[in-house]
C-alpha cells in the first residue's frame, strides 16, 4: 500500500472516531426541577379561655354545688376546647378571699363564686385585677368587673306548697333553713303561701342550722321537725339528707336544687330545680365576643327556663298535681306573681298591701315570717 493511500485510511479513521466521540458525549440536559411552594406557616391556636369555680360544698352534694357544676359542664359541651375550666370545691367562707385571688393570679379570666358569703371577698380581690371578669352568685354587690347573678328559688318553693299543703294530714309542714337571710326567708314564706293557697290550716316550723351542706344537722333538724309534728318537709339546705330523713320516718319531702327522686323514693313528692348552664353558657359567651358589661345583676326564674318544679310524685292526688302544675304554668307566664298582697307578717303587721306585687327592692329586704309560720328570726343574722 502506498503511502499517500494509507494516509487517507487513516483520515477517514480519524473523522469517524471523532464523529462517535462526538455523539457519545452530547447529553441532554434535564429541565430545571420546579421549586416546591413555600407551605404556609399555620397561625398558632389561640389559647383557650380560662374560667373558674368556687364552690362552697363538696361537688357530689347531690344539691346546690351540684348543680353548679352541672352548669360549669354545660359550659365546656358548649364550647369545648375554646375553654378551659377549673373548680375549687369546699371552700369556706375565711378562705373565699385567698382562693378568689390565688385563681385570678393563675390566668383565669372569669370567676364565678357560687355562694352568698363570697361577696365582700370577692368585691376586694375584683378591685385588684381589673382585667378579670368576676361573677358572685344570689348577692347585691358589683363593680365596673364584677356582676350578680341569682335564680328565683321562691318559685318553686311556692309551688312545692301547694302539694305540701294537699298532702299534710297533720296541717304541719317543717323547713330546714340554712342562715337567715332574704333569700332563704322568701323561700320560708314562699312555701307557706302556697300551702296556704290549698289549706288555710297551714302552719310552718322552721329549724335554722347555719350552715348550707352539713348532713348530719340537716338530718336531725328533720328529726326534730317531725317529732314536732310535721309530716312534709323543704329544705333550703344541700345535702339528701332531709328527704332521706323523712323517708325514715314515712314522712314527705321534696328535692333541692336537683332531681334527688332516686334517694327516697317513697318520701320524695316532687324536686325543686335550678339551671345554672344557660346563664353560665350566656355569659361565657358575651365574654367571648366582648359583649360582657359589669355592674350587672340577672335574677332568672322560671320564665327564663332557670327554676322548675320536676317529677311530680304518681300518688300526689291529680287533682292537687293539677293545681301545682296550673301555678307553675302562671308563674312561668307571668300571670302569678307568688307575692301579691295582702302580705301579713306572723306578727301582725302588714308586710303588702292588698293587690300591690313585690317588686325586687321588697323582696331584697325580706326579714319576716308570713302568718302561719312559728316562732321568731334569730337573732345573729348571717
Amino acid at each position: 500500500m502506498n503511502q499517500t493511500l494509507t494516509r487517507r485510511l487513516f483520515a477517514l479513521a480519524g473523522l469517524a472516531a471523532a464523529a462517535t466521540l462526538a455523539g457519545c458525549g452530547k447529553k441532554e440536559e434535564a429541565p430545571a426541577p420546579v421549586a416546591a411552594a413555600p407551605v404556609a406557616a399555620s397561625a398558632p391556636k389561640p389559647e383557650p379561655l380560662k374560667a373558674a369555680w368556687v364552690y362552697i360544698g363538696p361537688v357530689g352534694d347531690a344539691g346546690w354545688t351540684f348543680a353548679h357544676d352541672q352548669g360549669r359542664k354545660a359550659v365546656e359541651t358548649e364550647f369545648g376546647d375554646k375553654i378551659k375550666t377549673t373548680f375549687v370545691e369546699k371552700v369556706p367562707y375565711a378562705d373565699g378571699e385567698r382562693v378568689i385571688r390565688d385563681l385570678a393570679s393563675q390566668g383565669n379570666k372569669i370567676i364565678f363564686a357560687t355562694s352568698f358569703g363570697y361577696m365582700d371577698a370577692m368585691l376586694k380581690v375584683a378591685s385588684e385585677f381589673p382585667d378579670v371578669k368576676f361573677e358572685h352568685a344570689t348577692g347585691y354587690k358589683t363593680a365596673v368587673n364584677m356582676n350578680v347573678y341569682d335564680a328565683r328559688f321562691y318559685h318553686d318553693a311556692y309551688v312545692s306548697g301547694i302539694i305540701a299543703g294537699g298532702m299534710t294530714k297533720s296541717n304541719t309542714l317543717g323547713f330546714v333553713a340554712s342562715f337567715p337571710i332574704p333569700e332563704v326567708l322568701r323561700n320560708i314564706n314562699a312555701f307557706t303561701l302556697g300551702a296556704q293557697s290549698v289549706n288555710p290550716k297551714i302552719r310552718t316550723r322552721v329549724v335554722w342550722i347555719n350552715s348550707w351542706f352539713d348532713p348530719e344537722k340537716e338530718g336531725a333538724a328533720a328529726q326534730e321537725l317531725i317529732n314536732k309534728g310535721a309530716d312534709v318537709l323543704l329544705q333550703n339546705t344541700d345535702s339528701t339528707a332531709v328527704l332521706q330523713t323523712a323517708e325514715k320516718n314515712g314522712k314527705f319531702a321534696f328535692g333541692w336544687d336537683s332531681d334527688m327522686s332516686s334517694y327516697a323514693p317513697k318520701a320524695h313528692l316532687a324536686s325543686n330545680m335550678v339551671y345554672w348552664g344557660p346563664y353560665y353558657t350566656k355569659t361565657i359567651k358575651a365574654l367571648m365576643d366582648g359583649t360582657w358589661k359589669g355592674e350587672q345583676r340577672t335574677i332568672w326564674g322560671k320564665p327564663e327556663g332557670a327554676n322548675d318544679v320536676i317529677k311530680i310524685a304518681d300518688f300526689v292526688p291529680a287533682e292537687l298535681k293539677a293545681k301545682a302544675e296550673a301555678a307553675n304554668a302562671a308563674i312561668k307566664d307571668g300571670t302569678l306573681e307568688v307575692f301579691t298582697g295582702p302580705i301579713v307578717g306572723n306578727d301582725g303587721k302588714e308586710r303588702l298591701p292588698k293587690d300591690t306585687k313585690a317588686d325586687q327592692a321588697w323582696k331584697d329586704k325580706v326579714d319576716f315570717y308570713v302568718k302561719g309560720v312559728e316562732g321568731k328570726l334569730p337573732s345573729d343574722k348571717k
